[in-house]
């Protein structure tokens, strides 16, 4: 399933250069920039959702079974 993907993804990116397409900024004149552009807000997120993971968890002992409530 991963390597019928992967074949997907370099089909869609490769058909890039088949199309025409208008760019609002010279950056999304890159070949293959929206593929970058989508992979690198992914690790962003993954990133930035550690990062909040990090500072929002609470203590191990939040759950504590000695009973004193």
């Amino acid at each position: 399933m991963w390597v019928v993907f992967a074949i997907v993804l370099a089909l869609t990116v490769l058909a890039e250069g088949l199309t025409a397409r208008e760019a609002h900024f010279e950056i999304e004149t890159l070949f293959g920039f929206n593929a970058w552009f989508g992979f690198l807000a992914c690790a962003g997120l993954i990133g930035l959702a550690k990062l909040l993971g990090l500072l929002l968890k609470r203590a191990d002992i939040y759950y504590d079974e000695s009973g004193d409530d």
